[in-house]
């Protein structure tokens, strides 16, 4: 009788654990959401809005020849997982002042999606 109880936990462990998974395809899709204003990947430049290569750990206000708004670069903010995720669904709340004009993601799965897209690429538009 614990074999059902044991297989009914794995499941339920592993659909757990693959729905909260996160997708890179699905993160390269929602970019596209971002791509008007944003590039990333070798050879990336700065458009309305600065490359995001190497965008996790990095500080605002940081990428060389990006005019930023006053507002992101006294933000003393380093980007990581959780500050990005606060930030993306509604950037002119976390960074009141920033010129950034975006309505937000406010899905948690395509947040986490869009974070694993943008994580493979180093601060030299490499993927790692």
């Amino acid at each position: 009788m614990k074999l059902p109880v044991v297989a009914a936990a794995f499941a339920a462990a592993f659909i757990t654990t693959n729905a909260s998974a996160q997708d890179v395809s699905a993160g390269e899709r929602s970019w596209n959401k971002c791509r008007a204003c944003h590039q990333i990947g070798e050879g990336a430049k700065n458009l309305v809005g600065p490359q995001l290569n190497g965008l996790f750990g990095r500080h605002t206000g940081e990428v060389e020849g990006y005019s930023y708004s006053t507002a992101n670069k006294g933000a003393g903010i380093t980007w990581d997982e959780a500050v990005f995720a606060e930030y993306i669904k509604d950037p002119k709340a976390k960074i009141p002042g920033t010129k950034m004009v975006f309505a937000g993601i406010k899905n948690e799965k395509e947040i986490a999606d869009l974070t694993a897209f943008l994580k493979q690429f180093g601060k030299d538009g490499k993927k790692m």
